[in-house]
């Protein structure tokens, strides 16, 4: 028994299922371009198989575990690391069994459609995870990762992927990325800028972290100018490891243009004493600096703002960052963007990719934006909102203010890399229902809904992350 629906996501009404799946086949087997996420580059680099089922579906995927936490299950039972490096469970069995054992919990999310898609399309299981099944499905699981077919450049060229980039720290000396190039594979995997930890006031250790990006460049980065030097000399490293972009995790889509007074704010900052207001105005200076470097090398750059990281003090205490309890937060993007969008918005040379976890700002402020200045795009919809619903609200909430050319296609901003082909698919089946929803309703012409497929599945990526 198959565990995945062939028309999963298509309309009820047949006509316009017919239509929906037409469109769906034209676009299946495009390759997969995956502009943004977060896998490990050191897969590649090593090519080492992954090591167990529990270290490639639970450990790492925040999705997974945070559903499984709110049902009160331990993070160290199912073996996250702590920052301390205190024990936690080490039996991969017992981690897939406690998973298994609660895979019910995850039945109507896109976690499920995910994980299904995975299981049956990249191992080959035709039965329900369950606690009755936990014990076949890992025996299962175990001896497809033996097989060479399995390691991550295999299932790379499997995949059918075109690019992907991965996201690393600012000081990262990107050693997996060089080992990649040496190595002769001819699969694409670049890196994208994240500085967050040396532009971000209130993140651990940020004046160390300011000092170590001087002594990686040269610059004294004790001073204004020195530091946006090191900087502009960090993007240049990114870029020769094939970076096309850059990527900003605020708090909020905050921007300044502080002109002279900025170096005086950046002296505050380094110094350690400063108000949360202060250290919200330097973000979002730096996101303005960041645009104008983006005008200097070409780099796009994304604004992921919005969510409330590291919600809970004690888990950050002893798991550390991205342990599933960031929240979504309202967002102001009219008001916060207006200094960066005086300054460069304008301008056509320059891609800025606007994420939100606030959907209430789609129609209201975000697709009006990106359908006034030359410089915005929309990035997907993103984290709590990459699901069949949430991609047929953005859709029906921005297209009709921005349409789709002011969009970027999908990125799946993924930890799990198995869930790849898994989450374009669903990209692919929500926007084919989408557009034959639009042809069935007289706003689209057919021959144009599979134009658009094809834009929305691929074109669109590539063209927005200069890929």
């Amino acid at each position: 028994m198959p565990l995945t629906d062939p028309d999963r996501l298509f309309p009820t009404e047949p006509r316009l299922r017919d239509l929906a799946r037409a469109l769906y086949e034209s676009v299946a087997d495009l390759p997969i371009i995956s502009p943004h996420g977060h896998c490990d580059p050191a897969w590649f680099a090593e090519n080492d198989r992954f090591p167990n089922p529990a270290e490639l579906f639970v450990v790492p995927d925040h999705y997974v575990f945070r559903m499984l936490v709110s049902q009160g299950v331990s993070l160290p039972d199912l073996g996250v690391p702590r920052v301390d490096g205190g024990p936690v469970e080490s039996d991969p069995r017992k981690i897939w069994a406690r998973f298994a054992a609660r895979y019910h919990l995850f039945r109507g999310t896109p976690s499920a459609m995910w994980l299904d898609h995975s299981f049956e399309h990249v191992f080959g299981l035709t039965e329900p995870l369950s606690a009755e099944t936990a014990e076949a499905s890992y025996d299962h699981i175990e001896a497809c990762l033996a097989q060479e077919a399995f390691r991550p450049r295999a299932l790379f060229e499997r995949f059918n992927i075109e690019v992907l980039a991965t996201t690393e720290g600012a000081l990262d000396d990107l050693s997996h990325h060089r080992a990649i190039r040496e190595s002769g594979w001819h699969g694409r995997v670049i890196t994208t800028y994240r500085p967050d930890a040396v532009v971000d006031p209130e993140f651990e250790g940020f004046a160390a972290n300011v000092a170590r990006l001087g002594a990686l460049t040269g610059e004294d980065t004790s001073t204004w100018q020195g530091y946006l030097a090191a900087h502009r000399a960090r993007r240049a490293y990114f870029r020769s490891f094939g970076a096309t972009a850059t990527d900003h995790g605020h708090p909020t889509a905050r921007t300044e243009d502080l002109g002279d007074a900025a170096a005086a704010l950046f002296a505050k900052v380094l110094s350690g004493d400063f108000t949360p207001d202060e250290a919200d105005a330097f973000r979002g200076q730096m996101l303005t600096e960041m645009a104008r470097m983006s005008l200097e090398d070409g780099m796009v750059m994304q604004i992921h703002a919005g969510s409330r990281r590291n919600h809970s003090a004690g888990v950050f205490a002893i798991h550390g960052r991205d342990k599933g309890f960031d929240i979504p937060g309202r967002t102001d993007f009219v008001g916060a963007l207006k200094p960066l969008l005086d300054a460069v918005g304008m301008e056509p040379s320059l891609t800025i990719l606007l994420f939100t976890l606030d959907e209430t700002t789609y129609g209201r402020e975000l697709a009006p934006l990106a359908g006034a200045y030359p410089a915005l795009r929309l990035g997907p919809p993103w984290w709590f909102f990459d699901s069949y619903e949430g991609i047929r609200r953005f859709r029906e909430t921005t297209t009709e203010t921005c349409g789709f050319y002011n969009t970027a296609g999908f990125n799946d901003d993924t930890r799990a890399f198995c869930s790849i082909p898994a989450r374009h698919d669903v990209a692919r089946r929500s926007d084919c229902a989408y557009l034959a929803q639009l042809v069935g309703t007289g706003r689209l012409r057919e021959p144009e809904a599979f134009e658009v497929a094809q834009d929305l599945a691929y074109r669109l990526a590539k063209e927005a992350y200069r890929l």
